[in-house]
């Protein structure tokens, strides 16, 4: 254990000598890195060994998050950070001749998620430990992640993100813990005994083997588990060829069938066998995490009667829901429990998130494809679904009428979100208007029945990453203002509230931000190659691109703004530079376009030599997690744009409020939260409310055509998008978007909110322009955050919905 500078750099010197046989006057960079990474993993190890021993000693309830994606960021700073060591290892390795940001930047970023939902659980993860609860992840090890984005010619190109090349410094390979998952095959009942057993007799058997990252808690001793599983053969080479009597070719072919299902991170499901890599990867890591749980149970525990004292497993989104019937798949075929003691089991040891309000993301399964590739647990849900309809149709009768819509299997198809409400005891959304959305709307039916089991749960960001380590000079000035007590007590950002007006504070704050958009410049200019003014208004949108978060409204704006400035020689504004970074999903053809259509607008808007004196335009490829830690502090405007009643919550606005950024947005998500706290003087809100949404979508009565005719300015830009205003660029036309605007009725309500979102622009330049004012609102927005931390969003899971305690490991 290092305990100050020198300690550490005699320890890092004979450390680096042991692993790579050389001095440290000889090393690279890459080593440096992988000796600092092995040294603070080694210094976590025996927290780590400690944390589970006592946990165990306690009997401590423990929950276990199952999600498709931990959108994890980089591990080092925060690792050191949660060690207390930060300061003494950047200054020995200054010391030794090496820059402690350059040794950061070459940790290669876990390719395990996609955006918010993913970067949410990683949230989660980190307030777990940090509040000394006993919770971990369980995911899969994926060899690619999502995809490695590459801008060519203005289009998005998806490259493989080899996030493993040089391995994993922060993961532990646990050969003994690995299970056995069988897919297909056929089902037997077979008289055991006195009783009839259920025997699967599966096609194709999958070794889950897991690897698992340490979750360091901050400054507490506390180091929980993030579990992640990798696909493999149960078999080794010539144990699969004595087995089966296939040739090499058969071989490789099985390995490579084997491997997909932990290759990449949603991969593309437009075709038949695309749909069964998903499910088969979602049954793999539920199973597995299942079996590793009661596994880890049964050492201590010889009956399983009161698992949900013990364990809590949380369903994050649906794609983990198949954790409902694989547990009463366990509980009765392997343990030999009954219908009705598995069913309560399960349910008490079962929640679920729901976190979209999208029809295409409550996912919706063919039972075909169940029957053929799960075919013991499609007979689980099909028992699950009839109980449930024959308890309708006593119980509540005036529902048979919607029995099509609250039913499980219906239609030849499996909705998964019915089956997670009915299998368990919690459902939440995650803001209020989502949850009371999902009672009013998607799950009506399924909340009068249940309404106990409805609550919500608003999102939260952990403040630890994304402002103590992302924002370190921001930082600094609050603990100069209040004192430090807001690191573990994010609530006392509320002190902030005495000096938002005090002139010396404000000026202290806006210097913070002009110097974190003079390095945000300089990045932008590292990575694009474009100069931009650092003391323009930096208005940023940065999130997954989908036409319902409504990147196209921010890009209509822009080229609004370069027609007028094309028009009027006189024109002038608050000059502005429009930041995006998105990625698209590979077969989503229409969020492409819309890419397409913002790097043409900057390839027009940048080249023009008035028009680049107000407006630039810049497209940040490769949206990540350490891009956002560069991108939130320097961001004055935060555009939280979608289309009032489809964002479930969002975490982007939280980044960006806690940073001190102002927010444009609609009365969507958790935006509506964050008016509440900071007031209407300190938010720019526009557009239609959420059930001025909903009685379009309804009753209809929305003509895009109307306001393209009623208002020029609408007309001129959906004209732009077709009428040659790129030909002096490259032949760009964007004929897909026009036809979605006029042709398919502008479903997300571009253009109906157009108007109202120009004008809350030209607020924006009229506050802006007071300096002190936008400095008391950025000010405001900050002390306000607090009630976003997703320290508060998990304590209020561990008391109302997991019933976790913390566990004291000092």
């Amino acid at each position: 254990m290092f305990t100050d500078k020198q300690s550490f750099v005699d320890a890092f010197k004979e450390r680096f000598i042991a692993l790579n046989g050389k001095s440290i006057e000889d090393g690279t960079e890459q080593e440096v890195y992988q000796t600092l990474a092995t040294m603070v993993r080694e210094q976590a190890m025996p927290k780590w060994i400690h944390t589970r021993d006592r946990q165990e000693e306690k009997h401590s309830k423990q929950v276990i998050y199952f999600s498709l994606e931990f959108l994890l960021g980089r591990f080092l700073y925060n690792n050191l950070l949660s060690l207390d060591v930060l300061e003494l290892v950047r200054d020995g390795l200054q010391d030794l001749g090496y820059d402690f940001t350059d040794i950061t930047e070459l940790e290669p970023e876990p390719g395990l998620g996609n955006g918010g939902l993913g970067r949410l659980a990683a949230c989660f993860l980190d307030s777990l430990a940090a509040l000394s609860l006993p919770g971990h992840g369980n995911g899969i090890r994926y060899r690619y992640g999502l995809f490695k984005q590459k801008i060519v010619d203005g289009y998005q190109v998806e490259l493989p993100d080899n996030w493993l090349r040089d391995g994993n410094m922060w993961e532990t390979r646990r050969q003994d813990k690995a299970v056995e998952i069988n897919f297909g095959g056929w089902i037997e009942m077979k008289q055991i005994g006195d009783r009839l057993r259920v025997v699967h007799h599966p096609d194709e058997v999958v070794l889950a083997v897991p690897y698992d990252m340490p979750i360091i808690g901050y400054q507490n001793d506390v180091v929980n588990t993030l579990r992640l599983w990798n696909a493999e053969s149960p078999l080794d080479d010539e144990a699969y060829l004595e087995k089966t009597k296939g040739t090499y070719k058969d071989l490789l072919k099985h390995k490579q069938s084997i491997a997909t299902i932990s290759e990449f991170l949603y991969p593309d499901d437009t075709t038949y066998e695309g749909k069964v890599l998903r499910l088969k990867q979602q049954y793999f890591f539920v199973s597995a995490g299942i079996q590793s749980m009661l596994a880890s149970y049964l050492k201590r525990n010889k009956s399983l009667k009161q698992l949900g004292d013990h364990y809590a497993i949380h369903i994050n989104d649906t794609h983990p829901v198949v954790a409902i019937p694989e547990l009463m798949r366990i509980l009765m075929d392997e343990h030999g429990y009954g219908w009705d003691e598995a069913w309560r089991i399960t349910k008490s040891v079962m929640s679920f998130t729901n976190h979209t309000l999208l029809a295409e993301a409550l996912e919706k399964w063919p039972v075909e494809m169940y029957q053929r590739l799960l075919p013991r647990v499609y007979q689980i849900i099909e028992e699950i679904n009839r109980r449930f309809c024959r308890d309708v149709l006593v119980n509540y009768p005036h529902l048979e009428s919607h029995m099509g819509e609250i039913a499980i299997v219906s239609n030849e198809q499996i909705n998964m979100a019915n089956l997670a409400v009915v299998g368990s005891h919690s459902t939440n959304g995650v803001a209020q208007i989502h949850t009371d959305i999902l009672k009013q709307r998607e799950m009506r039916y399924l909340y009068e029945m249940f309404p106990l089991r409805f609550n919500n749960k608003t999102n939260g960001i952990t403040h630890r990453r994304w402002l103590l380590k992302s924002n370190p000079r921001l930082s600094d000035a609050i603990t100069e203002a209040i004192g430090p007590s807001w690191v573990e007590h994010p609530n006392d950002l509320e002190k902030l509230m005495d000096v938002s007006k005090d002139r010396s504070f404000q000026e202290r704050v806006m210097d913070v931000k002009q110097q974190n958009k003079l390095d945000l410049a300089a990045y932008i200019q590292e990575e694009t190659g474009e100069k931009v003014d650092p003391h323009s208004i930096f208005d940023v949108q940065v999130k997954r691109l989908h036409a319902y978060k409504r990147q196209l409204l921010n890009a209509l704006h822009i080229h609004a703004l370069y027609l007028k400035i094309q028009a009027d020689p006189t024109f002038t504004m608050v000059p502005r530079t429009f930041i995006f970074g998105a990625k698209a999903a590979p077969g989503y053809y229409y969020a492409k376009e819309i890419i397409r259509y913002i790097n043409a607008l900057a390839t027009l808007i940048n080249k023009d030599k008035r028009a680049s004196q107000f407006i630039k335009v810049i497209f940040l490829e490769n949206y990540r997690v350490s891009m956002a830690e560069r991108i939130f502090p320097g961001s004055d405007l935060s555009e939280q744009i979608s289309t009032a009643s489809y964002e479930a919550s969002g975490t982007g606005n939280m980044k960006f409020m806690m940073n001190g950024a102002l927010t444009i947005g609609t009365l969507d998500g958790a935006n509506i939260e964050i008016r509440d706290a900071v007031g209407d003087d300190h938010i720019f809100i526009f557009g239609l409310s959420p059930q001025e949404v909903m009685n379009y979508k309804k009753f209809g009565g929305y003509h895009a055509a109307e306001m393209y005719h009623a208002h020029q300015e609408i007309k001129d830009v959906v004209d732009g998008l077709v009428n040659g205003t790129f030909d002096k660029v490259g032949e760009y036309q964007f004929q897909s978007i026009f036809d979605s605007l006029l042709v398919y009725n502008d479903d997300f309500l571009v253009l109906k909110d157009f108007v109202s979102y120009m004008r809350a622009q030209r607020r924006v330049d009229e506050v802006f322009s007071d300096q002190a004012r936008w400095a008391e609102s950025s000010i405001v927005n900050t002390a306000k955050s607090g009630i976003f931390s997703s320290d508060r969003t998990i304590t209020e899971y561990a008391n109302a919905v997991w019933n976790i305690k913390p566990t004291s490991v000092k």
